[in-house]
């Protein structure tokens, strides 16, 4: 039975579907992403993936086209992955984030999942949300995502923490704006200190919670 199904775009050739195949899908990405911390990314290559993750090269060509298409579907399984972790932690908030200026707190918590994912995800550094193309238009494109994903995560905590969100292009806009503004300051974070320096991460906070203030509380 065919365990695989066709992909669209991105270099993605195949998407697995049973257990067996999403684990050596699994495998390849966890290979490359470790090569992409050790090496960067002209040291990744179809072939040292394929050693790496103890898989034969026509696997890892059955579901990537390219080295390309590997780090564009890591950057896709990171931002899944810390969205998920934004949701644990947000869950384990509970009722503390309904308390008088809680939304600030909802923007702790967007911060700081970033954080210990950049300090604890191999090749986080390199390839976050975006593979590692040059120029602007990639992370253009990588950041208006991560901010339509995450508007839509916080829409209802949101509400929660006493917030009467309307979602309009207002907040659609606040939220890509917020978004490039704190992945420029913890790039900053992260050069200055490869665990983060933690006075411009506490900086990163408050320029956010400041300029959303103005959107959320008007």
């Amino acid at each position: 039975m065919m365990d695989l199904v066709h992909s669209s775009g991105n270099g993605l050739r195949r998407v697995p579907v049973q257990q067996r195949s999403a684990e050596r899908f699994a495998r390849i990405l966890d290979a490359a992403a470790a090569i992409l911390d050790e090496g960067g990314y002209e040291e990744l290559s179809t072939r040292e993936v394929a050693a790496r993750a103890r898989v034969p090269i026509g696997s890892v060509y059955r579901f990537f086209s390219n080295k390309r298409a590997m780090a564009d579907a890591l950057a896709r399984r990171n931002l899944d992955t810390y969205l998920a972790g934004v949701t644990d932690r947000l869950d384990a908030l509970g009722a503390d984030r309904g308390a008088a200026g809680g939304w600030r707190r909802l923007i702790d918590v967007v911060v700081d999942q970033y954080v210990a994912m950049r300090r604890t995800v191999p090749g986080f550094a390199l390839v976050s949300f975006a593979g590692p193309a040059p120029g602007p238009a990639v992370n253009d494109l990588a950041n208006h995502l991560v901010a339509d994903r995450l508007r839509a995560l916080l829409i209802a905590p949101l509400g929660s923490a006493g917030v009467a969100v309307t979602d309009d292009r207002r907040l659609r806009t606040a939220f890509v704006v917020g978004v490039e503004a704190a992945d420029a300051l913890l790039k900053m974070a992260f050069r200055a200190d490869p665990q983060g320096e933690a006075a411009l991460i506490a900086e990163t906070k408050v320029l956010l919670r400041a300029y959303l203030a103005g959107v959320l509380e008007p």
